[in-house]
């Protein structure tokens, strides 16, 4: 990990790191501290609320609740206690500020455990309001849906057995067999610039996790950050290996065409810096690492 955590993109170099930090702190459970109550809170939950144009929001208002996709199962960012049923990780606090500014309090949001593969379908149906969930902005997924953001930057990496001495970077990949999420960013990157490379598919990254635990699979690949946090659940068994080859831009996910929701959210970002950061602290930074928050990029 010497490289990587030496490398000239402070932003990416200070995401990781904080979050495989926070992680080992907290013993590798449940992804870390997250704001469990209103007032700790570094925002309120705003008051008559309007925003002309967007059908999402007047859904949202008419139902007095807000649907939210997630991810369920990656420390750190969007994680599920099976035991309390509890939703924690900064992914997870960035859904529930923007519930908030659009005047619906946490006891209203209804959080849809979402496979990547069906995120678009998700927003397209209306099943869900938004997405907020490691959800990489792409040319080709802004065809169906539409971004607010970028929140949070990060990058492509390699998750190996401790005892594996034969990858050690993306250059060692030709004739392994590499798992990731099914409809992924990362599973498209290999599948088009690593020939060579066989894949492997499921619905979620614990499930490639469990494969390359059980030797099903040689290397699990996805964004950097996740990554690091199933190795610091288990690091006598899992490790990060490389450096990121790719850079990652989560942004929130929208229906096509809600361009006044789109920049809604984008204002609350902007105007946001400082609430941003005391999410951030109080999730992915816990070991006091600070990271800059990305512009967001207006379309």
């Amino acid at each position: 990990m010497k490289n990587f955590f030496t490398r000239k993109k402070p932003m990416l170099v200070a995401a990781t790191a904080a979050l495989a930090l926070s992680l080992s702190a907290c013993g590798g459970s449940g992804g870390g501290a997250s704001p469990s109550s209103t007032d700790q809170a570094p925002y309120k939950v705003a008051d008559n609320v309007s925003i002309s144009g967007s059908p999402t929001f007047d859904a949202i208002k008419s139902s007095g609740k807000v649907r939210i996709g997630v991810k369920q199962d990656q420390p750190g960012l969007g994680f599920k206690d099976a035991a309390t049923g509890e939703y924690t990780g900064f992914d997870i606090e960035i859904a529930k500020w923007i519930a908030a500014s659009l005047g619906i309090s946490k006891d209203k949001i209804e959080f849809k455990p979402i496979p990547s593969a069906n995120r678009e379908s998700a927003i397209t149906n209306g099943d869900i309001d938004y997405y907020v969930g490691t959800y990489s902005i792409t040319d080709k997924r802004k065809q169906l849906i539409d971004f607010a953001g970028p929140y949070f930057v990060t990058g492509q990496g390699l998750l190996v057995k401790k005892d594996n001495s034969t990858i050690n970077s993306e250059k060692d990949l030709s004739g392994k067999n590499v798992c990731s999420a099914t409809g992924s960013t990362p599973i498209q990157n290999i599948k088009a610039n690593f020939p060579g490379t066989k894949t492997t598919e499921f619905d979620t990254y614990s499930q490639c996790v469990e494969a390359l635990k059980s030797g099903q699979v040689d290397a699990v690949t996805t964004d950097q950050a996740i990554l690091l946090g199933y190795a610091a659940q288990e690091p006598d068994s899992l490790k990060v290996v490389g450096q990121p080859f790719t850079v990652e831009k989560y942004g929130v996910g929208l229906k096509k065409g809600d361009t006044a929701l789109r920049q809604f959210i984008n204002k609350t970002f902007t105007d946001g810096g400082t609430v941003w950061q005391k999410l951030y602290d109080q999730t992915l930074g816990q070991s006091g690492t600070k990271v800059q928050q990305p512009a967001v990029e207006n379309y």
